[in-house]
């Protein structure tokens, strides 16, 4: 199983990716887990990444295209993998088909987790950390809007897009996406 997850904050991607990644047998790959393992051991992309986020900069696509296509040759995402947070815009989305294409593989589905704004606002303002005041959470999803949103249209134009609901319990929207991916896949 390939499988990419997209959804807005707070729609339980992590949660998520948990569960799915263990059902299916595949690494759970999140692009902030790549990011912190390249610090970590301080790899030439971890250093390039430091001196962006050092300055308060985003690290360009280029360089988190380069982690992630990295991350994606290691052995155990041979079979597969979930990819939590990545892409995040169009152009990432496109990156992603032309590696994956190179190595001769194509990918499952892209798994939308789908949550009213509303249900959002509440939900993170609950968890109490410090980005999860209403404003802030607000314009995260202004964010997420313009920028993640699109790929929604390209995943579903390539008709590789599957829709869930991301209200319930947890166990309940896991047993939603396996069946909606199962569903998708026969």
């Amino acid at each position: 199983m390939r499988l990419i997850l997209v959804g807005p904050p707070g729609a339980g991607k992590g949660t998520q990716a948990v569960h799915l990644a263990e059902h299916y047998q595949i690494p759970h790959i999140s692009t902030g887990d790549i990011f912190r393992a390249n610090l970590q051991n301080g790899t030439a992309l971890g250093l390039k990444a430091k001196s962006y986020m050092d300055k308060g900069e985003l690290v360009p696509d280029s360089l988190t295209n380069e982690m992630v296509k990295d991350r994606l040759a290691k052995d155990d995402a041979k079979s597969g993998f979930l990819l939590d947070g990545f892409p995040r815009n169009v152009s990432q989305a496109e990156v992603l088909n032309a590696m994956l294409a190179e190595s001769g593989v194509l990918l499952d589905a892209a798994l939308e987790l789908s949550l009213d704004n509303e249900e959002i606002v509440k939900r993170l303002s609950i968890r109490g950390r410090d980005d999860d005041r209403e404003e802030i959470i607000r314009r995260r999803l202004e964010v997420y809007s313009e920028q993640t949103a699109p790929i929604i249209s390209f995943y579903r134009d390539a008709n590789l897009l599957v829709t869930i609901a991301a209200t319930g319990e947890i166990s309940d929207i896991t047993a939603a996406a396996i069946a909606a991916l199962s569903k998708k896949l026969s």
